[in-house]
């Protein structure tokens, strides 16, 4: 049983970060869901709950910045609230396009969304900018909040081993 439990961890590891890149998975989710059940093919001896703790606080905190890091992006530019809501509604349907529509969807929706509230080109284009700062400072935040748990894990199953 403990060697499925760490097939299944390290490929919900590997799946999760690539979902950090991918807004279509849960990716901060997945590794720490693979983390603990790596913890859980040792039985909790190696790895233990203080450990998974603080790692459940680094995905809460993965989690926030991302949503943080977008909505500051978005404000940064000076938009409205119905850009942001657009730049969601976006996102959304992006996913439905494949990697084109991950990339254009939210600058559309935020871009349609100021304009809506605006009329004005040049600030819906500026909304449209802020979002992509803003889900690329969110994803680099999420990447490096997620690289600390593996470290953490991996320091902690070491040092405990």
């Amino acid at each position: 049983m403990s060697i499925v439990l760490w097939i299944l961890a390290v490929l919900l590891v590997i799946v999760g970060v690539a979902g950090i890149v991918l807004p279509a998975l849960p990716g901060v989710v997945l590794v720490f869901v693979g983390l603990v059940l790596a913890a859980w093919a040792e039985g909790f001896q190696v790895v233990g709950w203080g450990t998974i703790s603080i790692l459940a606080g680094l995905m809460v905190l993965a989690l926030l910045s991302d949503v943080l890091a977008t909505t500051l992006g978005v404000k940064r530019a000076g938009a409205s609230r119905k850009a942001l809501v657009g730049s969601l509604i976006g996102t959304i349907v992006g996913l439905f396009f494949g990697f084109v529509g991950i990339i254009i969807g939210p600058f559309v929706g935020a871009a349609v969304g100021e304009y809506v509230e605006r009329r004005d080109v040049a600030q819906a284009g500026r909304a449209g900018f802020g979002t992509w700062v803003g889900i690329i400072l969110g994803t680099a935040v999420k990447l490096a909040l997620a690289f600390s748990m593996i470290a953490l894990f991996v320091l902690s199953y070491v040092l405990h081993r």
